[in-house]
């Protein structure tokens, strides 16, 4: 089950950078689990990943090989998330490195680890050993769709974008593939991202541009509110391209702009591919005296198991909105100032239902997928906005049978 219809993608390929995808029958025999990327010599990569403090091996690793080294390459498996393994999932999280790095004729710390799946499960390391030669040998430059297939988890469909942008006569690519449906929330989710480019930029520019990009996107998600243990966000700049971000500030506003629009696709396609949804959920806040009082605000409601249920109900039940406005926390906040809305109807006003509102209008709005909730705080000029879903029946059933 998903929210909207599933548009196809036109990868555009990245120059200076290949994927290749295998089955390593991982946790289900016959299913794309592992997949390799590499970028060519000279390419910038940077990483965002959980603040969970049970953070997976491969994080651990992945930290530690972006500090030392300059990663050129990256491996992937599904169905085990190598996470509270302790030494032995350090130990197989190195494994796959040094393995992957033989063949590739790098040093280990120039790959990057990552797997998402069942915690607390030893990573069957033998079967990614004897795998990636196969994923090796189907590296392409045209390799995003099967790899967008091979990250998934729970994901009922694939999630990729990718667009060309002109900058004074020359063009830039941007592609890139996510995974996740359950356990989203920020800091990051359980999620995969991968976002490769072909412009020409600083490990220290790559990196701020990426934590930009992340806060607009998938730090704006959440369908559960838990936090994984194995949450990444990569940004690969391979330098194909002859436009080079750091000499010319106004392509840096232009591919900023570009990345933050292309990451939000991958997070709101997340949301939309929430475990068990029928809803798409924006909540906006405006209105506020700082960002941080409109986060408050907006996660309160979007964390609101109250809410979410009236949301996959379509029940207008404007009085959990209010409520969770009420105790977001917000200091002074001042009841008879603030407005609601409920789509484009008036909600609450002067502290109460608005004289405008009927049951009706809210009606109408609660029985469309797509829904958007607004407060304005009348506080400031601060404005957020937060992505979710409805919390359904198939959430728990899913989650219920998790391990089955």
């Amino acid at each position: 089950m998903a929210v909207g219809l599933l548009a196809e993608v036109k990868y555009h390929p990245i120059a200076g950078f290949q994927l290749g995808t295998t089955d390593a029958s991982i946790k289900i025999p016959g299913r794309k689990d592992l997949v390799v990327m590499q970028a060519q010599a000279g390419s910038s990569m940077a990483g965002v990943f959980t603040t969970n403090a049970f953070c997976a091996a491969p994080v651990q690793l992945c930290r530690r090989h972006l500090q030392d080294d300059s990663p050129l390459a990256l491996v992937i498996n599904t169905g085990n998330a190598n996470a509270g393994t302790g030494a032995a999932g350090n130990a197989d999280a190195l494994t796959s490195c040094n393995e992957l790095a033989q063949a590739l004729n790098l040093n280990s710390s120039q790959v990057l680890p990552f797997s998402t799946g069942v915690i607390g499960e030893k990573l069957p390391i033998e079967k990614i050993v004897t795998s990636l030669p196969h994923a090796i040998n189907k590296l392409d430059v045209n390799g995003w769709q099967d790899a967008a297939w091979g990250i998934l988890t729970t994901d009922t469909r694939t999630k990729g974008a990718s667009v060309q942008i002109e900058h004074f006569g020359q063009t830039f690519s941007l592609t890139g593939i996510s995974k996740g449906s359950g356990m989203i929330r920020p800091n990051m989710a359980t999620m995969l991202a991968f976002v490769a480019t072909d412009v020409q930029c600083s490990p220290t520019l790559t990196q701020d541009l990426l934590n930009q990009a992340v806060n607009q996107s998938f730090n704006r998600i959440t369908v559960d509110g838990d936090m994984s243990t194995n949450d990444s966000c990569i940004l690969i700049a391979t330098g194909a391209s002859e436009l080079c971000l750091d000499e010319d500030s106004e392509l840096v506003a232009k591919f900023s702009k570009a990345l933050t629009e292309l990451m939000q696709q991958l997070a709101h396609a997340i949301v939309r591919d929430g475990e068990g949804a029928t809803k798409f959920i924006s909540v906006e806040v405006e209105g506020g005296a700082n960002s941080e009082e409109c986060l408050q605000v907006a996660y309160a409601i979007a964390h609101s198991p109250l809410i979410k249920t009236a949301m996959f109900a379509s029940d207008p039940n404007w009085g959990r909105i209010l409520n969770a406005v009420g105790y977001s926390g917000v200091p002074n906040l001042d009841v008879n100032t603030l407005t609601i809305h409920l789509g484009d109807s008036l909600l609450v006003d002067q502290g109460g239902c608005a004289n405008s509102y009927t049951e009706a209008a809210g009606q109408k709005v609660m029985d469309q997928e797509e829904i958007t909730i607004r407060v304005d705080l009348k506080r400031g000029d601060a404005k957020e906005t937060v992505w979710t879903t409805d919390l359904s029946y198939d959430y728990v059933k899913i989650n219920a049978d998790y391990r089955s």
